[in-house]
């Protein structure tokens, strides 16, 4: 069995209620829409300066771990090894989101909550799922929400 992947998806909501979205083209797979996130690297990092340190690699907008906040540990098998993402809430704003990855980001754009693309990036689709009340995530992965405090 091939290692486990540890990783963040970055919820930016805008203050307009839309949620910003990345179009995918890594080599290797096919072209879905996913949200800000990455691995968990670097030594002693949680879930929160994960997600900050990959919202501002991939896209520029720039938040302090504090004001992250994780909703819940989601775990999949889709690509034949296991999969754990934390699912990362980050405050509204509208701060515009640069393109800094050409490599793996065609570009960025906020979409109503209801008119989301398709296809979304696993991951994205569980963490998405795991946020939205409502929401269809698909099958094959499973949620455990993060008790408020």
């Amino acid at each position: 069995m091939a290692a486990p992947v540890l990783g963040v998806g970055v919820i930016v909501p805008s203050t307009d209620g839309r949620v910003l979205l990345g179009r995918r083209i890594t080599a290797g797979e096919p072209p879905t829409w996913g949200l800000p996130g990455g691995k968990v690297d670097q030594a002693g990092e949680s879930f929160e300066q994960a997600a900050a340190r990959e919202l501002a690699e991939e896209t520029g907008i720039t938040l302090s771990a504090g004001r992250l906040r994780v909703l819940a540990v989601l775990l999949d098998h889709q690509l034949g090894r296991p999969r754990l993402t934390a699912a990362v809430l980050a405050p509204p704003t509208d701060a515009p989101a640069d393109v800094t990855e050409p490599h793996a980001c065609a570009g960025w754009e906020r979409f109503p909550l209801d008119t989301l693309p398709e296809p979304l990036f696993h991951p994205s689709a569980l963490v998405l799922g795991s946020w939205l009340p409502g929401f269809a995530a698909p099958a094959g992965g499973f949620g455990y929400p993060v008790a408020s405090s």
